[in-house]
């Protein structure tokens, strides 16, 4: 007769994964971290719930005037009446339409590089169609469009326009700025150097101040600079400085081994450089550039000083008229989800490009 042996079942395995897990071993696994995590979950949950008690459960989101509030929250009227000047600053009402097409275009790009454009040439030329096409689109005086000075710009407009030129134009200079600091001839590196050595050692804000009142006289009498290129000119040359670093720890990640591959296939200094060394350094770069491109889109709110008004600025003009006096705190909070999706937005580009090319492990 067989004997069989019958083991005893074993328990199950303890879970080692899943929110429960987590949360024991990261905030609740001693006397010390369970204090300090209530601490900050209540904290967490204070602030959360009052915030939406004043924005959402309080609020007051229908009416045209400011005594139509009816609730002891946010009174977000103000910003549904003032999301105009919120956008578009105090470009005519008529001309709208320009600015609508303008962001519908940005879209438009958008699908068309990524889809349709096969070639780099293709790329190009979109890349540098939209922003011709938009300033005819934005400024007017041509093909029967109303001219629409710059001091009509602001708002949201502005700000994407300071920020996107800013952007654009800084990469090349200081891509051109990187290979002078590193370049062999004294008198160009020794140039770079001073040159980004005292703009970074300068407050933006100086630079403003300076750009406003300096510019002009390095022109003939009579020649008046539009206060818009002012600001695009002292942003363009003080983030060049800033991205000129970044560049230059990207070249300073290649090894020497890319450049003497490089000289081995008889490339000259600038076909080694375009086609072998900056795309890798570039790569390295990119989470710095687009760090130095978000405080750029930040401070874009600096130009206040010298009489834009971005979008940070129309939250000071609108809130001191007489019909809505008090508002400021609507509008600042509106404002900060606003910068904070643009934020957020580059920087979830940077990561993706970041895998993109992210070729060492590959």
């Amino acid at each position: 007769m067989a004997v069989y042996n019958i083991k005893q079942a074993k328990p199950a395995p303890i879970k080692n994964s899943g929110i429960i897990y987590w949360m024991k071993e990261n905030l609740f696994s001693t006397p010390v971290d369970i204090i300090q995590s209530l601490i900050v979950i209540s904290f967490l949950i204070w602030s959360i719930t009052g915030f939406l008690d004043w924005a959402v459960f309080n609020a007051t989101f229908s009416g045209s005037i400011k005594t139509d509030a009816v609730g002891t929250g946010a009174n977000w009227i103000f910003i549904k009446e003032k999301i105009g000047m919120f956008t578009y600053g105090f470009y005519p009402e008529n001309q709208l339409y320009r600015i609508n097409i303008v962001f519908s275009l940005f879209f438009v790009t958008v699908i068309l590089f990524k889809y349709v454009a096969n070639t780099l040439k293709q790329r190009i030329f979109i890349f540098l169609a939209y922003p011709v096409i938009s300033f005819f689109l934005i400024s007017g005086g041509y093909f029967g469009l109303e001219t629409v000075s710059t001091d009509k710009w602001g708002g949201l407009l502005l700000t994407l326009v300071i920020a996107s030129v800013g952007i654009t134009l800084s990469i090349p200079f200081g891509i051109m700025l990187a290979f002078g600091r590193q370049s062999k001839l004294p008198i160009i590196k020794n140039l770079s150097v001073l040159y980004i050595e005292f703009i970074r050692a300068v407050p933006l804000i100086t630079m403003l101040f300076m750009g406003s009142v300096l510019l002009p006289l390095f022109f003939q009498e009579g020649v008046e600079l539009d206060k818009l290129l002012r600001a695009l000119i002292v942003i363009t040359m003080v983030e060049s400085a800033f991205i000129s670093e970044a560049v230059r720890g990207g070249l300073q990640a290649i090894t020497r081994g890319q450049y003497e591959a490089a000289d081995s296939l008889g490339l000259g200094y600038w076909q080694k450089m375009i086609l072998v060394i900056l795309p890798q350094a570039l790569k390295v770069a990119i989470p710095n550039i687009v760090g130095i491109s978000i405080e750029l889109f930040k401070d874009t709110s600096l130009v206040m000083i010298i009489g834009l008004f971005d979008l940070l600025s129309m939250v000071h003009l609108t809130s001191n008229d007489s019909n809505w006096l008090g508002m400021e705190t609507e509008g600042y909070v509106f404002v900060t989800f606003v910068y904070f999706i643009f934020c957020y937005g580059m920087s979830k580009y940077s990561m993706i490009l970041e895998d993109r090319f992210n070729t060492n492990n590959r």
